[in-house]
């Protein structure tokens, strides 16, 4: 499995408006297929990383919420719209940074993939774990300290 080693990485949206950087590893990496994601991507799932907060930051311009504007926080550039990350709710010690959004994305691979139920039937992802929805919060330890692992 390839990883993020060359920390720190930088990334930014598709107009180059918003710009970020991540200094720590992820904690997961995950392909999501949820209906959502798909309209919120045009595909058929997203990808993402969780960075730990710490780990993560905004150099360049101010994102803007964007999505379902509910509780969970997904934020866009507010010139070209691109997805950039999200901040679930009750979950602040973690970023859900869309990868694409990296300079170099070459090293990641989704870990899990969630939301199977709602899947596309082509799509495939690779992921070591699938979940017809979301795992059981219990199972996230034991997730992060085998992707861990293998990373």
């Amino acid at each position: 499995m390839t990883t993020a080693k060359n920390l720190p990485m930088e990334g930014g949206c598709r107009c180059g408006r918003v710009r970020l950087k991540i200094s720590a590893p992820p904690l997961l990496t995950m392909a999501c297929h949820c209906t959502g994601c798909q309209r919120m991507t045009a595909s058929a799932y997203s990808l993402s990383a969780a960075i730990p907060s710490e780990g993560f930051e905004v150099t360049k311009g101010e994102p803007v919420i964007g999505g379902l504007h509910g509780t969970t926080k997904h934020y866009f550039c507010p010139h070209c719209m691109s997805w950039m990350f999200t901040r679930p709710e009750g979950m602040d010690w973690f970023v859900n940074l869309r990868v694409t959004m990296l300079d170099d994305p070459s090293w990641f691979t989704p870990f899990i993939e969630t939301w199977t139920s709602e899947k596309l039937a082509f799509a495939e992802t690779g992921a070591v774990h699938s979940y017809a929805a979301l795992p059981e919060m219990a199972a996230y330890e034991g997730l992060v300290k085998e992707y861990m692992a293998r990373s």
